[in-house]
């Protein structure tokens, strides 16, 4: 009891916004044996006789019949790890209240705040499964917005699972700006699917090179194959190929290749991983780097793991929800600002600038069809206060010579953004060079792995080449960090150039300056090959662009 009393006073201290009760009127009530809410509604009933222990524990069953109750208990702040604004703006005492729930099938879900603003529009809300619920995760086979036509305004949602409260807490989020200062909309899931982790076995041998392919054929999965190319360092790459049945499968479902250790853990994974890349054929490509060592370590197995649907509860959760902006709205404005940016040989320039009290977007646009932002990391300084930001997923882009770049607000008053002088910082520039007309002579081609060096603008690349499931796979890495690796080779075939099918994706800004291409069905002994382009890291090239003017 006495944790629980810390606990409330804790939050009060910090919950300025939220509808309190009459705390001296309760405590009258519990010695006239009457209890209530703020409704008026009666609670509980405490004999006189019983000890202060039984009228304490009348006050907290009082505590828990208010609206104080969704302050004390919900922390999202470990959902809201990649929103720091959205938590900023709960502790500052900004969202909207909403407290509304449905229960269907023994199912509860309950929206608590709203955040509508000139960004986005962003939910908190969690679900209640019943007890007899299955599996480690949630899915949903709908969510989104209505508006008042009908329409589906989708969006993305995360939650995590609160083992203490019995509940899922997640928030909703999409892109989607109300037009007006009110807005009546219908927030909808529909149809829960309980969601568990299924591993199958694969009997791939990590100490044959060769490519290993395994039929699957359950689960809406077809088959997977996996190829093993070694890396400096005592490092292996494993390339997971997974081709499905069920297009669904392919979007909705993690699924992956992990390595087991004697003790049937995960064996750690060293560098940058990356999953979902799509495809020339529809597959699903992954890569995962291991220490060589325990990739091949005898009693190391490896298994198919991916999420299954065990349990679906039908139905329609239905929230109809009035949502207002007039809360975040004084803090926000947006500038149309078209700022050049130097040295951009694309023209680039920043084209407008939204600022809410959760967040800051940057819209960039550049000359031509498409148009790659050369920099890897970005700030914004406003006020002395430096903000992280992140770019919008590039398959995602808002059109091909866009790039959007957001900031989560952290540590800064929401309502002194205004006044606030804003620069835009960004840093480790990324140079893109075509190729020269040098032609690179690969020489007896065969299984057996050839090595050749050269260079280029000074920097040294050394190749290595060799045939492989009727495949040519050519390699490239350069001892020069400064250089940022091969984007792709190809081979001049009459007027028509053929171009390598990139076998090993590069991670954007990332050191490992290692590229793999493949020339499928070769049959040659010979080969010239030129480099098409090429990228370059500085390190220490910094662009600053003054944004706004503080008042």
């Amino acid at each position: 009891m006495e944790r629980f009393e810390k606990k409330i006073k804790n939050e009060m201290k910090n919950s300025d916004n939220l509808s309190y009760p009459d705390f001296d009127q309760m405590w009258n009530d519990i010695q006239q044996d009457e209890l209530k809410t703020n409704g008026g509604k009666p609670v509980v009933i405490v004999p006189r006789k019983r000890k202060r222990f039984a009228l304490v524990a009348g006050l907290t069953v009082a505590l828990l019949a208010t609206p104080v109750y969704g302050a004390l208990t919900y922390d999202w702040s470990n959902i809201l790890s990649y929103r720091e604004g959205i938590q900023t703006a709960l502790e500052q005492g900004v969202g909207q209240t909403i407290e509304q729930s449905i229960t269907k099938n023994d199912v509860t879900l309950t929206v608590h705040t709203a955040f509508i603003d000139d960004n986005r529009t962003l939910l908190l809300y969690s679900l209640k499964p019943n007890a007899s619920w299955s599996g480690k995760d949630i899915r949903f086979e709908q969510i989104g917005l209505k508006d008042q036509n009908g329409d589906l305004i989708k969006g993305n949602y995360v939650h995590k699972w609160n083992d203490e409260l019995g509940v899922f807490q997640g928030y909703f989020e999409t892109d989607w700006i109300a037009k007006e200062e009110t807005t009546n909309v219908e927030f909808v899931i529909e149809n829960v699917k309980f969601i568990g982790d299924i591993s199958r076995p694969i009997n791939y041998d990590p100490n044959n090179s060769d490519t290993q392919s395994f039929k699957i054929q359950q689960d809406g999965i077809d088959s997977v194959t996996l190829q093993a190319f070694e890396q400096p360092e005592e490092k292996t790459l494993l390339r997971t190929s997974i081709l499905f049945t069920d297009d669904k499968r392919a979007t909705e479902s993690w699924t992956h290749i992990e390595v087991m250790d004697d003790m049937n853990q995960p064996i750690e994974k060293t560098g940058i991983s990356v999953s979902g890349t799509p495809g020339a054929k529809g597959e699903y490509l992954s890569q995962q780097v291991f220490n060589t060592d325990s990739l091949r370590a005898k009693n190391a197995k490896f298994q198919l793991t991916y999420n299954q649907t065990l349990e679906t509860t039908n139905g329609i959760w239905n929230i109809n929800l009035n949502l207002e902006k007039k809360q975040l709205k004084n803090a926000s404005f947006k500038e149309v600002l078209n700022i050049p940016m130097d040295n951009d040989p694309m023209e680039g320039k920043i084209r407008e600038m939204t600022v809410t009290p959760t967040q800051v977007r940057l819209i960039l646009e550049g000359s031509g069809s498409y148009y790659n932002f050369p920099y890897t990391d970005y700030q914004l300084d406003i006020g002395g206060t430096l903000l992280t930001g992140y770019m919008l997923d590039l398959y995602k882009r808002m059109g091909p010579n866009e790039m959007e770049l957001r900031f989560e607000i952290t540590g800064i008053d929401a309502m002194s953004l205004a006044n606030q002088p804003m620069t835009f910082i960004a840093n480790h520039r990324i140079n893109e060079a075509e190729g020269d007309n040098n032609p690179i002579r690969l020489t007896d081609i065969s299984a057996e792995r050839q090595s050749l060096t050269t260079h280029i603008a000074g920097y040294p690349i050394s190749w290595t080449y060799y045939m492989k499931d009727n495949n040519l796979y050519v390699e490239s890495l350069s001892s020069d960090t400064i250089f940022g690796g091969v984007i792709q080779t190809y081979y001049q075939d009459g007027k028509e150039r053929e171009y390598g099918i990139p076998a090993i994706q590069g991670i954007f800004g990332s050191e490992n300056n290692k590229r793999m291409d493949v020339y499928e069905n070769f049959d040659k002994t010979e080969l010239d090959i030129f480099i098409s382009n090429y990228t370059t890291h500085d390190h220490d090239d910094v662009l600053r662009v003054p944004l706004k003017v503080g008042k």
